[in-house]
């Protein structure tokens, strides 16, 4: 009797010691993740940062936290910032090309030859049957404003996860061997023999999803910034992110570039309207069938509704941060969950035979 009560008084105190642990690290499970694959996925660059160094562990890890933050955390900042006077801004213009009454075609569209009496005219006819859309739009504009307002707030909230993911991200980038010699240990007490091959699973899995579709969206994002920019497109900047987001949907960057071309052409500047279209098509929306397969030649690849219930699931477990998690931790369950069904028809044929 007395032996039961001392082995329910152990496991009472070691259920303890979990559930403690687990809600001291609650709060910091979105940083510690974001770290994890940030690290993960950065890990041979942070070599050969470490072998330019001569070794030193510590100034590689403070070398690529500082490329964290540049590359991610400062342009959340810019972000958060920038989308919020931006959408301001911009709603503020729509709302005062409302009031002027329904948008009526600019004049040069009659002057294009051939086409530009049908088009002008066909504008005419469906600007006067709009009148009460756009007495609904312009109730709508208050509440899209206050949502997107309040999106570049949950953008400037996430920060300090971001801070403190860079943080995290130090110690595992300076003790990254010694973590994971930890991890393989756990998983072969776990797993026994296919502890190395989950490992390498995931870190080959995570790798491939932030290169691919992480990579892509940058660079869509950058190209486009770069077209905004020079086209003279207002709030380049919130355009920009807005393509990186919308990068991960398959019609999603024409929707951004689109609308900037369309707002080109009714402000009367057809050649740099001519330049954001022509942009757009052979320039952002052709990364995706160049870069993402560079990008994920050696990894596997992540179904599109994975993507988008990994970003989006992200974003309402984790906020912002969530962006980045969504999609890797998803990928890494399809994968074990494919391995597991692999292993187990594996082990059914060797037995059947």
């Amino acid at each position: 009797m007395r032996r039961d009560l001392q082995r329910y008084a152990q496991l009472a105190a070691v259920v303890s010691v979990v559930v403690g642990c687990y809600l001291i690290l609650t709060p910091f499970i979105p940083a510690i993740l974001f770290a994890a694959v940030a690290c993960s996925s950065s890990w041979p660059l942070h070599q050969r940062v470490r072998r330019a160094l001569g070794g030193r562990a510590g100034w590689a890890a403070a070398l690529m936290v500082l490329l964290l933050v540049v590359l991610v955390i400062g342009p959340t900042a810019v972000l958060a910032l920038s989308l919020v006077d931006d959408v301001a801004a911009g709603v503020d213009a729509v709302k005062g090309l409302l009031d002027h009454g329904p948008l009526l075609p600019p004049a040069w569209l009659r002057d294009i030859p051939l086409i530009g009496g049908p088009l002008d005219s066909y504008w005419q006819r469906l600007a006067a049957s709009r009148e009460e859309l756009t007495a609904l739009l312009k109730s709508l504009i208050e509440p899209i404003k206050n949502f997107l307002v309040g999106t570049g707030k949950a953008l400037g909230a996430s920060l300090l996860q971001l801070v403190f993911a860079a943080f995290v991200g130090y110690f595992f980038y300076r003790d990254g061997e010694a973590t994971v010699q930890a991890i393989r240990k756990i998983l072969a007490r776990l797993s026994g023999p296919l502890g190395d091959e989950l490992l390498a699973t995931i870190d080959s899995t995570v790798t491939g999803v932030v290169h691919g579709i992480f990579g892509t969206a940058l660079a869509q994002a950058l190209v486009a910034l770069l077209g905004f920019l020079v086209a003279g497109v207002p709030g380049a900047l919130a355009l920009g992110t807005a393509t990186f987001f919308l990068s991960m949907v398959p019609i999603g960057p024409p929707l951004v570039w689109g609308g900037a071309t369309v707002w080109l052409f009714y402000q009367g500047s057809v050649g740099w309207a001519i330049f954001m279209l022509l942009w757009g098509l052979l320039a952002i929306s052709s990364i995706d069938n160049f870069v993402k397969p560079y990008l994920i030649s050696r990894s596997s690849s992540l179904p599109l509704l994975l993507i988008v219930l990994g970003v989006f699931g992200g974003i309402l477990a984790f906020g912002f941060i969530g962006v980045f998690i969504g999609p890797p931790v998803l990928a890494v369950g399809l994968t074990l969950v494919q391995l597991w069904i692999s292993k187990g028809e594996g082990n059914n044929k060797a037995a059947g035979g």
